[in-house]
C-alpha cells in the first residue's frame, strides 16, 4: 500500500477535529491543539490542517449553505463523519482554486471510505459533484 501524502493526513485530522468539534462545539482552538497532540500528526501538512479546519469552522453555516440544497435529509441528520467532510471539502472546493476540484472530491471519497460508514462515500461524491458544478463552474465543464 502506498505512504499517505501529507495533505491526505491533514484532511483526515481536519475530519478528526470537525467531527470533535460536531459533537463537542468545542472552540476551535481546544479541538486544533487536542488533534496536533495526536500520535503522528507531525507526518500531517500542518498548515493545510489548520487552513481546513479553522476554514470550516468558521465558514460552517455558508459551506452548509452551499451544499444544503444537494442533501436528501436536514443537516442535522447527516452522519457527523459525512457533515465533517462536506464542510472540508466545500471548504476546499470554495477556498482552494489551486487544488483541481476532482482532487478535491477524489481525496474526500477516499476519507469517506475510510471513515465513513459503508456507502457513505457515495454520497459524499454526489454532493460534492454538485457543489463543485456550482463553485466552479468554468473549471467543472472542461
Amino acid at each position: 500500500m502506498s505512504q499517505k501524502s501529507a495533505r491526505r493526513r491533514a484532511r483526515e485530522y481536519a475530519l478528526q477535529g470537525l467531527y470533535q468539534w460536531l459533537l463537542s462545539q468545542e472552540e476551535s482552538g481546544v479541538v486544533n491543539a487536542h488533534i496536533r497532540s495526536t500520535v503522528g500528526f507531525e507526518k500531517a501538512d500542518s498548515g493545510h490542517f489548520d487552513l481546513l479546519l479553522s476554514g470550516a469552522i468558521n465558514q460552517a453555516e455558508t459551506l452548509r449553505e452551499l451544499f444544503g440544497p444537494f442533501i436528501d435529509r436536514p443537516v442535522t441528520e447527516l452522519s457527523p463523519v459525512e457533515h465533517a467532510i462536506l464542510l472540508f471539502a466545500t471548504y476546499e472546493l470554495v477556498n482552494c482554486a489551486e487544488i483541481p476540484y476532482k482532487v478535491v472530491i477524489n481525496e474526500a471519497v477516499e476519507v469517506a471510505k475510510q471513515f465513513g460508514g459503508t456507502d457513505g462515500f457515495k454520497y459524499v461524491n454526489g454532493v460534492l459533484d454538485q457543489v463543485a458544478a456550482q463553485v466552479r463552474p468554468l473549471e467543472f465543464r472542461k
